[in-house]
């Protein structure tokens, strides 16, 4: 039989050595993942951001890289021993604190989901435009409504009408009978901080004398511009082009399950329902593995090919705008030429001088959307003087 004192003494060795290891462990992880994941493996599982430039999104990576490499320094070496003496004096202690971080974690996660989160796109539930909820979109604007809105320093007008589509003012609602030219998209095409005389859609309305209906909305991936275009295309009687938008930026938002979205074969999938820790820790981190990235690519693949469909079956002319601030990187450029090559849709590329911006935003300002507007225009001009001919 062991006596108690050496009882005691075994117990104190345990409980050093279990948290050594556990503290060290963590250090070792955090130094070798700070210093395995060069920018060639992160540009694999991190997609393009539109709201921080490149330069300062490498420099970001490059910093939390640091950072993990000292921290995972600091607790091999330093802290790893410190831990471990304080867990042999006091074992109950360090029982109680593992045990309270468990209790806390699981309180969050209960208190999380008992309060409403929007997606990433919608945290603002009293921002202009508003938006609605839509069980098959995700959310749509609220029709019939115009309302101001401050950005870049200025007060801008968004009216939107009883369909639900971005107009000059309410009373100009969209003509479903006219000859139309459709724009889908996200909060560039929609036009963010832009009058409606400034938005891409009314400016190439106004190159090409033709009525334009903008059914953008903000936050929308490719998927759920696709879905928004196929339901309301049927409504207009002479749809003349089908034009959507597309930026490497962007793509992050099509790989995104915490809303309505299209799986492999454009499948309608429902929100999934997932931890409310883990939407904070993957908005905070958005790890992304390469399964994911491939699966999320293809998808988007196919829903362009579908878009393309769409308008050809309406005899609209398909045409996909690829909007481009900065310089590709290697991993841009290789999304962009997975996604795109073959798609099933012609497609331009629209260089963008990458200061002009909105003050304090990252939407086009008015120079960009008039350079958009008139590549539109032009392409569209001369494929519509190229099948003219060829009847």
């Amino acid at each position: 039989m062991v006596p108690p004192p050496a009882k005691r003494r075994l117990g104190y060795f345990v409980a050093r050595v279990t948290a050594e290891i556990t503290v060290g462990s963590i250090g070792i992880a955090l130094f070798a993942s700070g210093l395995g994941a060069n920018q060639h493996f992160l540009d694999r599982h991190f997609v393009p951001s539109f709201l921080i430039p490149r330069h300062w999104y490498v420099a970001l990576e490059t910093s939390i890289r640091l950072g993990m490499v000292i921290l995972g320094g600091l607790l091999v070496f330093i802290a790893r021993p410190h831990v471990g003496r304080f867990s042999a004096r006091a074992p109950l202690r360090v029982l109680q604190f593992v045990v309270a971080a468990a209790l806390a974690i699981g309180a969050s996660e209960l208190a999380l989901r008992h309060v409403h989160l929007g997606p990433a796109e919608w945290l603002m539930p009293n921002e202009e435009p508003r938006r609605q909820p839509d069980p098959q979109l995700g959310w749509t604007w609220v029709p019939a409504r115009s309302g101001n809105k401050s950005v870049g320093g200025r007060v801008v007008n968004y009216a939107i009408d009883s369909a639900g589509y971005r107009v000059d003012h309410a009373g100009a609602p969209v003509d479903f009978e006219r000859p139309t030219i459709l724009f889908t998209g996200e909060s560039v095409m929609f036009g963010e901080g832009l009058t409606w005389q400034e938005s891409v859609p009314a400016q190439v309305g106004a190159m090409l004398s033709i009525q334009s209906a903008n059914l953008a909305v903000h936050g929308y991936g490719n998927d759920q511009a696709y879905l928004r275009l196929k339901k309301e295309l049927p409504h207009f009687r002479r749809p003349a082009a089908v034009v959507s938008l597309f930026m490497t930026s962007l793509f992050g938002r099509n790989l995104d399950g915490n809303r309505p979205h299209l799986g492999p074969g454009l499948v309608w999938m429902p929100a999934e329902q997932r931890s409310r820790l883990g939407l904070l820790a993957k908005l905070l981190v958005p790890f992304r593995t390469e399964a994911t990235m491939e699966r999320g690519a293809m998808i988007t693949h196919e829903v362009f090919c579908a878009t393309s469909d769409l308008a050809k079956a309406r005899r609209a002319i398909p045409l996909l705008v690829v909007v481009q601030f900065d310089d590709e990187g290697e991993a841009e450029e290789a999304l962009r030429h997975t996604i795109l090559d073959e798609s099933c849709i012609p497609y331009i590329v629209v260089k963008i001088d990458s200061s002009w911006r909105l003050p304090w935003d990252r939407h086009p300002d008015a120079r960009a959307s008039h350079a958009i507007a008139a590549a539109i225009a032009a392409e569209l001009r001369e494929r519509i003087s190229r099948e003219r001919s060829s009847e």
